[in-house]
């Protein structure tokens, strides 16, 4: 199941219809004005479109007004994970996202503007996936949809398992005080990870068609930058092949090898050599699915198994692919099947895919079977509903 985050600022946005040019330290000024708050409205327009999806998705939000009443008023399946005072502050914005950050949600959504971006940026840094939904009198940065609808379209499709890539965008802000007297002092405070629009080409030879080659070494230089001091496992298939080669480094093509330092620590392990040499040492694991199929554990790769998979936590792993490889899934998910139930749905939701330098993707992971039995127990519980109803 999708986990999103919600974070509304209430008073986003409430000095620009009263020509206060935004809502930074000026909001009892901005309600004698009668502005009004409208940061729900917009978060309204964004998530309309979720309440006619039928794939299972819950929200982790905060209090009132910061999400509570829009979740009840959509009828969307919720949690409140932060209760906020009224009135809310920026460190309520904050603590919400280090609540909502705790949780691993595939997805944090947050209405409001530029401050507002700041904040989430200061509470979870580039940590958590993001997204705005515009309500603020200003959106200089880079992490917002163009509307409250387009924000609402791109969570849509990552709910329905469709590819989106990921690109690093900048939080921008202006002082407001010296916007208000005329003059534009624009900051660049950080960078978030947000979704991108699609991009299925990357390295492309004349005609627009995805080298294999250029790709793999895109993604090998992008792997080994990010594990250049970390011990990490290996994986088989030829996408992890091709980052071995580029370490000048033997792989064995149909199991896992150790590496650290950019050296071979061990070949070829069984499961319980590995469960054994990661037992002191923080280790990643490098892994691609298979080609056409789609799985990233369960086929192949037994070494892997359920007990080395807890130890090493879901955020240790690793997935690379190439873009081309993704597409001919379909849509299909990326599938688990560790031979343990419980920890393939720890597995499951979105995951990042390295498809490049410094190019990801989001992509559906999960186990059907899982999804059949959570559909049936789904439909059985509103079959008693109704059934209760009757009575």
């Amino acid at each position: 199941m999708i986990k999103l985050g919600l974070i509304i600022n209430p008073i986003a946005g409430v000095g620009g219809s009263v020509a206060l040019k935004g809502s930074d330290g000026v909001v009892e000024q901005a309600l004698a004005r009668g502005a009004e708050r409208k940061a729900n409205l917009r978060a309204e327009q964004a998530l309309q479109q979720l309440t006619r999806l039928t794939e299972p998705f819950e929200v982790y939000t905060a209090s009132g007004e910061m999400g509570q009443h829009l979740c009840e008023q959509l009828g969307l399946a919720y949690q409140v994970v932060y209760s906020a005072p009224e009135p809310t502050s920026a460190a309520d914005t904050q603590q919400a996202a280090k609540a909502i950050a705790k949780l691993q949600v595939d997805l944090l959504v947050f209405a409001g503007g530029d401050g507002t971006a700041r904040d989430v940026l200061l509470a979870v840094g580039e940590q958590v996936n993001c997204l705005g939904i515009p309500a603020g009198c200003k959106i200089h940065s880079g992490v917002y949809g163009v509307t409250p609808k387009a924000s609402g379209l791109v969570i849509e499709k990552l709910i329905k398992g469709e590819m989106l890539s990921l690109k690093n965008a900048d939080v921008m802000d202006i002082d407001e005080q010296a916007f208000r007297q005329g003059r534009v002092r624009a900051k660049c405070f950080g960078e978030m990870m947000v979704p991108d629009e699609l991009r299925y080409v990357q390295a492309v030879k004349q005609g627009g068609i995805e080298s294999e080659d250029l790709v793999l070494q895109d993604i090998a230089a992008e792997v080994i930058e990010m594990l250049a001091d970390e011990q990490f496992i290996a994986g088989s298939g030829s996408t992890v092949a091709a980052i071995m080669q580029e370490l000048s480094l033997p792989n064995t093509l149909l199991g896992v090898d150790l590496v650290k330092d950019h050296q071979i620590v061990q070949e070829d392990l069984t499961a319980a050599e590995l469960i054994n040499r990661i037992s002191h040492v923080k280790t990643k694991l490098l892994i691609t699915p298979i080609g056409g199929q789609g799985h990233l554990f369960g086929r192949g790769n037994q070494q892997l198994s359920p007990a080395l998979i807890r130890k090493l936590g879901r955020d240790n792993i690793v997935v690379v692919a190439t873009k081309t490889k993704l597409k001919s899934l379909h849509g299909r998910p990326l599938i688990v099947d560790t031979g343990d139930t419980e920890l393939d749905k720890i597995l499951s939701g979105s995951i990042k895919v390295i498809t490049g330098y410094r190019d990801y993707i989001m992509y559906r992971v999960s186990n059907p079977e899982n999804e059949v039995t959570d559909a049936q127990k789904l439909c059985h519980s509103a079959a008693d509903l109704s059934e209760q109803s009757r009575h």
